[in-house]
C-alpha cells in the first residue's frame, strides 16, 4: 500500500515570469490531489514581468518525465531542469535564438521553441548538459504572424503552430534528422486560434478566442492530412469568453478548455470520427464570472486537473472522472505574473 500511495503522488510546476529573476514554483501533490509548498527554484533567466503572458506550453515536462523545460520571455532563453522524482535542479539556461520565447514542444528528445516576438521556430536536441542547437532547424511562422502555441503531432512527424495574427494553423513536416520541411498554412475555422491538443484518432482540437468577443468562445476539430488540416467540427461555441488553453484526457475522449474572461473550465467530448460536442460549458470554475483562469494540465495518471488563476493568485484543482470534474480546492502563493503549468 505504501508503494501504491507513493506512485500516486506527483508535482505541479508553475513559472513566476518575474522581470528581475524568473523562478519555478514547485508544489508537491499528495495521493488525494492536495498540493503543498511551494518551493522556489531560479531559472537563471528573466520573465517579462507582465501579467497574462501568452504561455500555452511555456512550462513543459518531457515525455519521459525526466526534464522540465521553461521559457524565459524577458531574457530570450530556455531553462532545462532535471525533474526526477519531483526534485528540481537547474541543468542549463540556453539562448532561444529569437525574441520572447513563450511555447515549447518536445518529442523523444527533439525540442522546438516558439519565439513569439520574432515569430520564429528553433530546434534543439535534449542532452545531459541542456539543449544542443540543431543546425538548419530554423523556421519562420510568416508575415503578420502572432503565434500562440507550438506542438508535435502524436507521432512526431509534424509540428503545428496556431497563428492568431492571420487566423490560421501552420503545419510543418518534421524530417528524419529533426529539421523542418516546408510549411503549409490552413485557415482556422474561427478567429483567434489559440491553444490546442490532440484527442482520439489524432484529432486536433483548437480553441478559438474570437477576438475576445463576449460569449463567443469556441473550439474546432480537424484531421491532419499531410501538411494540411481538414475541418471536422467548426467553431462549436460554449457561451463563454476568451477561451485559450486546452488539454485532452489520456484516453483521448474529452478536451478541457479554460475560459480566461469568466473563470470557467469547459468540457468537449471527442468522437471516433473526430467530431466534437460541448459536454459541459462549466465543468468546473475558479470563481464564476471572474477573469484570470489560464494555463492548465492533467496529471500523468489522468486523475487530476490543475489550472492557474493568475488574478486570484492561486492554483485551482479538480478530480477527473471521464468528462466530469469535482472541485478539490485551491492553493495560494502565485504572483500576478505567474504563467505556464505542468503536472506529473
Amino acid at each position: 500500500m505504501e508503494n501504491e500511495n507513493a506512485s500516486a503522488r506527483g508535482t505541479v510546476f508553475v513559472q513566476t515570469n518575474e522581470e528581475g529573476q524568473n523562478h519555478v514554483l514547485v508544489f508537491g501533490r499528495s495521493a488525494d490531489g492536495a498540493l503543498s509548498g511551494p518551493a522556489r527554484v531560479a531559472t537563471g533567466g528573466r520573465g517579462d514581468g507582465v501579467p497574462h503572458l501568452t504561455s500555452q506550453g511555456s512550462v513543459v515536462l518531457t515525455g519521459d518525465g525526466r526534464h522540465l523545460l521553461v521559457t524565459n520571455a524577458g531574457s530570450n532563453d530556455v531553462s532545462v531542469f532535471s525533474a526526477r522524482d519531483g526534485d528540481l535542479s537547474l541543468v542549463a539556461t540556453v539562448p532561444s535564438d529569437g525574441e520572447a520565447p513563450k511555447s515549447i514542444a518536445e518529442h523523444v528528445g527533439l525540442v522546438y521553441v516558439l519565439n513569439a516576438g520574432s515569430a520564429s521556430l528553433v530546434g534543439f536536441r535534449l542532452a545531459e548538459d541542456g539543449l544542443e542547437r540543431l543546425a538548419g532547424s530554423e523556421g519562420a511562422v510568416g508575415a503578420g504572424a502572432d503565434p500562440a502555441q507550438v506542438g508535435f503531432a502524436p507521432d512526431g512527424s509534424r509540428l503545428i503552430v496556431t497563428d492568431r495574427g492571420t487566423n490560421s494553423i501552420v503545419v510543418y513536416s518534421v524530417e528524419a534528422d529533426g529539421r523542418l520541411g516546408d510549411a503549409a498554412t490552413s485557415p482556422s475555422s474561427g478567429p483567434t486560434p489559440y491553444g490546442f491538443a490532440f484527442g482520439r484518432g489524432g484529432t486536433l482540437v483548437v480553441t478559438e478566442a474570437f477576438g475576445a468577443e463576449k460569449g463567443k468562445a469556441a473550439a474546432s476539430s480537424y484531421r491532419v492530412a499531410g501538411k494540411t488540416v481538414e475541418p471536422v467540427s467548426r467553431s462549436i461555441g460554449n457561451g463563454r469568453s476568451e477561451i485559450c488553453w486546452a488539454v485532452v484526457t489520456a484516453d483521448g475522449r474529452y478536451a478541457f478548455t479554460t475560459n480566461f474572461a469568466d473563470g470557467a473550465v469547459s468540457c468537449y467530448a471527442i468522437a471516433d470520427d473526430g467530431s466534437i460536442t460541448l459536454e459541459n460549458p462549466v465543468a468546473g470554475a475558479a470563481v464564476e464570472g471572474r477573469p484570470g483562469l489560464r494555463d492548465e494540465d492533467l496529471t500523468s495518471d489522468g486523475r487530476f486537473l490543475y489550472a492557474v488563476d493568475t488574478d486570484g493568485g492561486k492554483i485551482v484543482g479538480w478530480a477527473v472522472e471521464g468528462g466530469r470534474l469535482s472541485a478539490l480546492g485551491s492553493w495560494n502563493g502565485l504572483p500576478r505574473t505567474a504563467a505556464g503549468l505542468a503536472a506529473s
